[in-house]
C-alpha cells in the first residue's frame, strides 16, 4: 500500500476571510484532502496573528470566522486533522528547540525582515530595526515548527512563502545532522494560477495591505469593493493586456479555462474597465453563492465549530506527542 503523504496548510487569523485565502489555501487544501494518498493537516495560525495584530477581539473573532469559512467551503472534519495552532503546545516547545539551532544569518535573509529593514532605511531611521519585533524576526522558526511538528511532506503556499519552506527544509536538515533523522524536509507546492492573487491595488492580496476582497460581504459591499480595483487609462475599444491586469488575474483564479479564453477575447476586443469590473463582480457573486449560503448557517453554531476544533486538536496531539518525545530524547531532555 502506498504511504500517505502529509499535506499541511494554515491561515493566519488576523482578519476576515478574503478571496486570497479562499482560492490560494482553503479550496486547494480541501481538494487535496479528498485524495486518497493525502493525510491533511489544516489549522488556524492564531499565534502567528500576534505578529501583525494587537487587537485581541479581532484575533478571536477572526479565528471563529476563518474556522466557519473552512467548514462552509466543504471541509470534512472526519477526513482531515483540523485544529487551532494554540491548542498544540508542542509546536511552541519545538520552536524553541529549532531556534537554538537556527543561525541569525538565515533569519536575516527572510523577505519580511529585509522589507522591514528597507522601509526603515527609506524613512531615514537611525535604528534600522525600529519597530521590528522578535515575533516578525522569528516568524520562519514558528512556521518551521508548524510544519516539522507533524512531519509534513507537502506545504501548499503562495510564491511569496516559498522561502519559508526552504528555511524549514534547512532547519530540518540541520537538526537531522546533529541529532538523527527525525524530521522530514518539506516540499513547497505552488499553484500555477493562484501562487499570488493580486489585491485591489495590484500588490499581493493581504490583510496587511488592506487590499482584500472579503468573501462573505453582502452584494452591495462586494460590488463597491470590485469597483475599487486599480486599472490603467486605456479607453473602451482599445485592446487591453490581460497579462498585467488585476481584474483578469482575479477572474483567472475562479474561472474555467474556457471562461478565461472567452474573457481574453473581450480584452482583445477592447472591453471597457467598468464592464470588466461588472463582469468580475457578477462572476464572483455566482462563484461565492454556495459558500455564502453554508457560511450563514454555520456561523450561528458556535458549539459545533468549537467541538470540531477540540476533536481536531485531540487527533493532532496523538501525532505530535510521540514526535516531541523523540525530539526531547534526541536533544538530551529526558529522565535520569
Amino acid at each position: 500500500m502506498k504511504k500517505q503523504q502529509r499535506v499541511l496548510t494554515g491561515i493566519t487569523t488576523s482578519g476576515i476571510p478574503h478571496l486570497g485565502n479562499l482560492v490560494g489555501a482553503i479550496l486547494p487544501a480541501i481538494k487535496a484532502s479528498n485524495q486518497e494518498n493525502n493525510s491533511s493537516f489544516l489549522f488556524l495560525a492564531d499565534y502567528h496573528s500576534l505578529i501583525k495584530n494587537t487587537d485581541s477581539d479581532l484575533t478571536h473573532s477572526s479565528s471563529y470566522e476563518i474556522a466557519a469559512c473552512w467548514l462552509a467551503c466543504g471541509l470534512d472534519p472526519k477526513k482531515v486533522i483540523f485544529y487551532r495552532q494554540s491548542d498544540i503546545p508542542h509546536i511552541f516547545e519545538l520552536a524553541w528547540i529549532l531556534g537554538c539551532l537556527t543561525s541569525k544569518g538565515l533569519l536575516n535573509r527572510a523577505h519580511a525582515y529585509k522589507a522591514a529593514i528597507s522601509d526603515n532605511q527609506e524613512k531615514g531611521a537611525k535604528d534600522i530595526d525600529k519597530g521590528i519585533t522578535m515575533g516578525l524576526f522569528n516568524y520562519p522558526i514558528l512556521m518551521a515548527a508548524d510544519i516539522l511538528m507533524f512531519n509534513a511532506d507537502i506545504v501548499p503556499v503562495g510564491q511569496d512563502q516559498k522561502q519559508h519552506i526552504e528555511m524549514a527544509r534547512d532547519i530540518a536538515v540541520k537538526f537531522n545532522h546533529h541529532y538523527g533523522e527525525l524530521f522530514t524536509p518539506p516540499e513547497a507546492q505552488i499553484g500555477e494560477t493562484t501562487g499570488i492573487l493580486p489585491g485591489l491595488d495590484g500588490r499581493k492580496m493581504s490583510k496587511s495591505y488592506n487590499n482584500t476582497i472579503p468573501i462573505f460581504s453582502d452584494e452591495s459591499v462586494l460590488k463597491k469593493t470590485i469597483m475599487k480595483i486599480k486599472t490603467n487609462s486605456l479607453e473602451p475599444g482599445e485592446p487591453k493586456d490581460s497579462s498585467d491586469c488585476n481584474i483578469f488575474s482575479i477572474y483567472n483564479a475562479i474561472a474555467s479555462e474556457k471562461q478565461v479564453r472567452e474573457f481574453q477575447t473581450q480584452y482583445d476586443e477592447g472591453i471597457g474597465w467598468g464592464d470588466a469590473k461588472l463582469f468580475l463582480f457578477e462572476s464572483l457573486e455566482e462563484f461565492l453563492a454556495p459558500f455564502k449560503s453554508e457560511y450563514a448557517k454555520i456561523i450561528e453554531d458556535r458549539a459545533y465549530i468549537e467541538s470540531v476544533l477540540v476533536d481536531g486538536s485531540k487527533k493532532a496531539l496523538e501525532i505530535s506527542t510521540p514526535i516531541i518525545e523523540d525530539v526531547r530524547k534526541a536533544v538530551g531532555i529526558k529522565g535520569f
